[in-house]
């Protein structure tokens, strides 16, 4: 199979194209500049690697056009934000390509009803990433269900690893958080710290657009959450980082208003974004017809994260 991975060198295809190669597939990787995936692996010898700006290419409205001249029967997605741009690539490829599989987001949901969530609950997004993103799915599945085109969309949540800070128990990026759960200072949460994240390691997402592929009959025309099994709130990530420096979590619990003005602009904006999503995802519809089953949880990708980082 040719396979062509659109934002190849990201936190998940890093963990992706050497499982294709693996698999047997030709992969052709896009991506807009020749850089490093975030660990190395010989079998990365083994892809061609091109060069494409897609924004400037649809801009000019032949970014489809361009991946459909390499004749791919399978088209990964990674990076596609706006329904123009997706309805641009579908066009190109519509009636050539046996599987296309496009990089979601828990963000679809907006806020949660009933929880965990499962992928057949009603969207509330909000924000421009989440809209968007939303938007994408319904007109993906809608062209499924009118043209048949082979789609597959599945949802990740904060994705983690190493090579890059994961979200942390404030629900915010700050690696200074880390560092005061392990000295046992004392760490401020928002409200009572219940809201909650839900992580997933970037290998286990690798994992998952594999099984859509392997399961092709059952993943087309489906959504799926690509998450680890369980969530974490805020208070008990925490009591869980601090623990494993033999320390008891010291916490400060407070209001929202009075919690924004405590820290920065950036941190307070990011960690609001997390806080009023509050994923929680059900995995149980991946399970049972991709056959996923992530290898790591929540707190053990976080940790191999954290140790990276604290490794530099």
């Amino acid at each position: 199979m040719k396979t062509i991975v659109i934002g190849a060198t990201g936190h998940v295809g890093t963990y992706l194209i050497p499982l294709l190669v693996k698999a047997g597939h030709d992969v052709i990787c896009i991506s807009r500049q020749l850089r490093q995936p975030y660990h190395l692996s010989p079998l990365w010898d083994k892809v061609k690697m091109e060069v494409l700006d897609r924004e400037a290419l649809d801009a000019k409205g032949v970014f489809g056009e361009t991946i459909r001249a390499f004749s791919p029967d399978i088209v990964i997605d990674m990076i596609c934000f706006t329904v123009e741009s997706a309805r641009q690539l579908v066009a190109s490829l519509k009636g050539t390509v046996q599987h296309f599989l496009h990089c979601g987001t828990m963000w679809v949901h907006g806020y949660s009803v009933e929880v965990p969530t499962t992928e057949d609950q009603p969207r509330n997004p909000f924000g421009d990433y989440g809209i968007q993103k939303a938007a994408i799915e319904k007109y993906l599945l809608e062209e499924n269900r009118a043209s048949g085109f082979p789609v597959t969309i599945l949802h990740p949540g904060h994705i983690v690893g190493p090579g890059w800070a994961p979200v942390n128990p404030q629900g915010n990026l700050n690696p200074a958080v880390f560092e005061a759960l392990k000295n046992g200072d004392e760490l401020l949460l928002p409200n009572l710290g219940m809201e909650t994240l839900h992580h997933v390691h970037a290998s286990d997402v690798a994992q998952a657009f594999q099984k859509a592929i392997e399961h092709r009959d059952n993943a087309v025309g489906q959504s799926f959450h690509v998450v680890s099994p369980k969530a974490l709130t805020l208070r008990g990530y925490a009591e869980l980082v601090a623990g494993w420096s033999g320390k008891t979590a010291n916490l400060r619990f407070l209001p929202w208003k009075e919690w924004k003005e405590l820290v920065s602009e950036t941190d307070a904006r990011l960690t609001w974004d997390h806080i009023a999503h509050s994923p929680n995802g059900s995995i149980e519809k991946a399970r049972k017809l991709i056959g996923y089953e992530p290898v790591y949880s929540s707190l053990a990708a976080i940790k191999e994260a954290v140790q990276a980082m604290q490794a530099d």
